[in-house]
């Protein structure tokens, strides 16, 4: 189908202007821009939770929802394009419409995730697919598309699942090298408890050597002692020994969801065997964590990096606003809070990616000081050589 005139216009004029720089603000991020505002998305009641990845060099992809009026976290998923490392940003392409049936079902869809699995020239995005009869998106199924030129167009795919009940995923897979062949695990959770009683809140990982057939590897254990906890949104990296993972989640209180942990804290589970057993989840003393999503990565250099939500939990007035991080030493110890993005306004869910050795590419949904969730911002960040620490 040839593209409308007007269309055509506009992705041309889209590279001709650089992306709205961001007001004033206070952190160590850097060259920070606003990918797309929900007033350019007639209609939209939100943009949030985005993802970011990098195709070749300087072209990067940032994939991001367009929520629809109504519900709580459903809409579109689409997709906007950087050649010159974030500087510009093309006009969003769609990746997954909620207006197109598949026969009598339409779905709403949230959570979008990008992965460019190595050595391939190849860009998934998966996000979670919804009937639109729901009025959230937590009984949801995993659903994915392939683009095999840079993130302009998507060709949509059905998974074989393995794993065949609701799942939630927010943090994208994580690539390793198992016996001269790559798997990919995939970590998720569900949350039935809150529509049913008898329901659960439990964090899981799907396992992978194709990224189109996935399988459950295993549940994360619970905490030996003290109350059950929601172990949510977890993100996975290389731990700090050979061969080990690590996953550092969400957390909430498992009765009731509206509540934190006390005293709010991240937990974090390990694995040693390739992702098919896990330690008994334990809280992160020097992480906080007040029910919203952070970033756990790890540099090439082997630093650990965290970047979170300061402040209460959402939806208190105040809660979501700053982003701050902390490093993690050489001796294990994480160091002091500093600031990631500060601007009196609401920010939540970053994500961040490692283009270089130490230099990094995040984005992060962000709104007025009165509301959340109005545009999508990306920034620059780079981990100091001090930081650094010996790859395991």
């Amino acid at each position: 189908m040839q593209t409308p005139l007007f269309l055509r216009l506009t992705l041309l004029l889209a590279g001709l202007f650089p992306a709205a720089r961001a007001a004033d603000f206070t952190g160590d991020v850097t060259a920070v821009r606003t990918i797309r505002h929900m007033d350019q998305h007639p209609g939209a009641s939100e943009l949030w939770e985005p993802y970011l990845a990098q195709w070749k060099g300087k072209h990067l992809v940032a994939a991001f929802g367009v929520k629809i009026p109504g519900k709580t976290d459903m809409g579109d998923i689409v997709a906007s394009i950087s050649t010159d490392d974030g500087d510009h940003w093309e006009y969003p392409v769609m990746i997954f419409d909620h207006r197109e049936r598949q026969g009598t079902l339409q779905f709403a869809y949230a959570n979008a995730i990008l992965f460019k699995p190595p050595g391939q020239d190849v860009l998934w995005a998966f996000a979670m697919r919804c009937p639109m009869n729901y009025r959230h998106s937590e009984d949801s199924q995993l659903v994915a598309a392939y683009s095999a030129d840079g993130g302009r167009s998507w060709t949509p795919v059905e998974l074989a699942m393995g794993y065949t009940g609701p799942l939630i995923c927010v943090a994208g897979p994580y690539a390793f090298t198992e016996n001269g062949h790559t798997r990919y695990l995939f970590p998720m959770h569900r949350n039935t408890r809150r529509n049913d009683p008898l329901g659960s809140r439990d964090h899981f990982i799907l396992s992978s050597s194709s990224l189109l057939e996935w399988n459950l590897a295993s549940f994360i254990p619970q905490p030996t002692s003290g109350p059950k906890v929601f172990l949510h949104e977890g993100n996975l990296a290389a731990g700090d020994t050979p061969g080990e993972i690590k996953m550092v989640m969400r957390t909430a209180d498992y009765e009731d969801e509206r509540k934190m942990t006390d005293p709010p804290r991240a937990f974090s589970t390990v694995s040693q065997d390739g992702g098919r057993t896990w330690s008994p989840a334990r809280p992160e003393s020097a992480l906080w964590n007040a029910k919203s999503k952070a970033f756990y990565g790890r540099a090439t250099d082997g630093t650990h990096l965290y970047v979170y939500n300061d402040g209460p939990a959402s939806p208190a007035p105040t809660g979501r606003m700053a982003l701050r991080y902390k490093l993690q030493s050489p001796d294990g110890t994480w160091g002091p809070e500093k600031t990631f993005y500060a601007a009196g306004i609401h920010n939540s869910y970053p994500t961040l990616i490692e283009v270089a050795p130490g230099d990094f590419r995040g984005v992060w949904d962000s709104g007025t000081a009165e509301r959340t969730r109005t545009h999508i911002q990306f920034g620059k960040f780079r981990v100091p050589p001090a930081a650094a620490k010996a790859s395991p």
